[in-house]
């Protein structure tokens, strides 16, 4: 089973910063994707960035130019830094990747438990 463990998350106010961590761990052949989602209340989860193997970055139009996801392949750990935070970026933040746990499996995903950030004054 691989797990993923968020850290990172808390209070902040407008305008401020905060860098998220997702760690990977466990048995892992091959990583295609990791991917930051977003759940604020009373809304559907959405997807808020993502990174290729390749190092390939995407992100949805309401965080593009401000937040950044990053990975150090040597730990399996991705990162989000999000910088200049609305109100509106306040959600449970969730980890999620898409794995090949061995060479002859297809492909899994996996979620972690997630971590909350609050941006408010």
């Amino acid at each position: 089973q691989v797990q993923l463990v968020e850290s990172g998350g808390g209070l902040v106010q407008p305008g401020g910063s905060l860098r998220l961590s997702c760690a990977a761990s466990g048995s892992i052949f091959r990583i295609y994707t990791m991917t930051w989602y977003r759940q604020a209340p009373g809304k559907q989860r959405e997807l808020a960035a993502v990174i290729l193997r390749g190092g390939i970055a995407d992100y949805a139009d309401s965080v593009k130019g401000r937040f950044t996801i990053s990975r150090d392949y040597a730990k399996n750990t991705i990162y989000l830094e999000m910088n200049s935070l609305k109100p509106e970026d306040t959600a449970v933040y969730y980890c999620h990747t898409a794995v090949e746990v061995t060479s002859a499996s297809g492909v899994a995903a996996y979620w972690g438990q997630g971590t909350q950030v609050t941006v408010s004054s």
